[in-house]
C-alpha cells in the first residue's frame, strides 16, 4: 500500500494494489470523519495488501474512533475487490447505490444510498456529506461532497492517472457529460479520484478545470467519431473498422479499449440523430440524407 496522508481535516487518503487498467495500479481509499469514520471504497483484493488495508483501518479505532461503514463508489471489481472481506473483518455494513447492489447481489449491501441523501458523521466539527448519484461511468455510481471542507471523492469520474473508459454495456457518454458538468458546477477545493493523487490545483488544473477539461477532451473525440463516420459514406462501417480513423493518435495497443469508447460515442451520436445503425454498421446521418 502507499502511505496514508491527510487531504483535509478528517479526510485520509490511501492507495492499495488493485487489478485496474494501466497505466494506474493502484485504486485510493478514503476515510472520512473526525469520531464517526466511513471507509470509501474497499478495493483490494490482494492478501498482502488486504493486511495493510486492515492495519490502516483498525488504528482510527485505536484513536479512540468509532468505524460506521463501507461505502461503494460502484460495482467495478477495481473498486470492491475488498469489500466483503473488509465488512466482516471489520464487522461493519456496506453501503451503495440500489444500482450498485443489483450488480453485486452476493455482497450484504445495507443501505441503498440515493442522490441528496445526507451523511452526517460527529466529531468536534461534524461533517455533512452529500452523496451525488453521477452515473455515466457505471449505473450506480456515487460521489461524496463535504461542501464546508471543499472536498469531493469523485471516485471514476475522474482521474489523475490514465483516463476514464466510458463503454457501452455500463457507460453512457451522455449521461457521463451531464455529470461531470454538475461535479464542475460544485466549485470545490479538492476532488479525489479513485486513480492517482488528489486534484487541488496546487500542481495543475483545479477540480472544476479537469472536469471541464474531460468535457472538452470527449466533445473533440466525438468530433473525431463523427469525421470518421462522414468518410465511411453511405455505406458505413463497422465500429471496429472506424478505430484506426478516429483513434489515429492512440497506439494500436490500446485499439481494443478504443473501440469501446467508441461504440459509447456512437450511441451517444445516435441518440442526438447525427448517426444510425446500418447494414455494415453504422452510417452517418448526412450520409443517409444525401443518398
Amino acid at each position: 500500500m502507499i502511505a496514508p496522508a491527510a487531504v483535509a481535516p478528517g479526510v485520509a487518503l490511501t492507495a492499495a494494489r488493485t487489478p485496474t487498467l494501466p497505466p494506474a495500479t493502484h485504486t485510493n481509499s478514503v476515510a472520512i470523519g473526525g469520531r464517526e469514520v466511513v471507509l470509501v471504497e474497499p478495493a483490494t483484493p490482494f492478501d498482502d495488501e488486504r493486511r495493510d488495508w486492515l492495519a490502516w483501518a483498525r488504528a482510527f479505532r485505536s484513536q479512540g474512533r468509532t468505524l460506521t461503514a463501507i461505502a461503494l463508489t460502484h460495482h467495478h471489481p477495481d473498486h470492491v475487490g475488498g469489500a466483503e472481506h473488509f465488512a466482516r473483518e471489520l464487522g461493519l455494513p456496506i453501503w451503495a447505490h440500489e444500482a450498485t447492489a443489483s450488480r453485486l447481489p452476493a455482497l450484504p449491501i445495507t443501505r441503498r444510498l440515493a442522490d441528496g441523501d445526507e451523511i452526517t458523521l460527529e466529531g468536534d466539527v461534524a461533517q455533512r456529506w452529500t452523496v451525488l448519484h453521477t452515473p455515466g461511468h457505471a449505473p450506480g455510481h456515487l460521489c461524496f461532497v463535504e461542501p464546508s471542507l471543499g472536498v469531493a471523492i469523485v471516485g471514476d469520474m475522474v482521474a489523475s492517472v490514465g483516463t476514464i473508459l466510458i463503454e457501452p454495456n455500463d457507460g453512457d457518454m451522455s449521461v457521463y457529460l451531464a455529470q461531470l458538468e454538475r461535479l464542475a458546477a460544485l466549485d470545490v477545493k479538492v476532488a479525489i479520484p479513485a486513480h492517482g493523487a488528489p486534484i487541488d490545483g496546487a500542481a495543475g488544473p483545479t477540480p472544476s478545470a479537469l472536469f471541464r477539461f474531460y468535457i472538452q477532451h470527449r466533445l473533440a473525440r466525438e468530433a473525431k467519431v463523427m469525421a470518421a463516420l462522414d468518410r465511411a459514406g453511405a455505406v458505413g462501417a463497422a465500429s471496429s473498422a472506424l478505430v484506426p480513423d478516429a483513434y489515429a493518435d492512440t497506439p494500436p495497443m490500446l485499439w481494443p479499449l478504443a473501440q469501446l469508447s467508441l461504440e459509447a460515442h456512437l450511441i451517444k451520436l445516435e441518440r442526438d440523430g447525427r448517426a444510425h445503425r446500418g447494414g455494415a454498421g453504422w452510417v452517418s446521418s448526412a450520409a443517409m440524407s444525401a443518398v
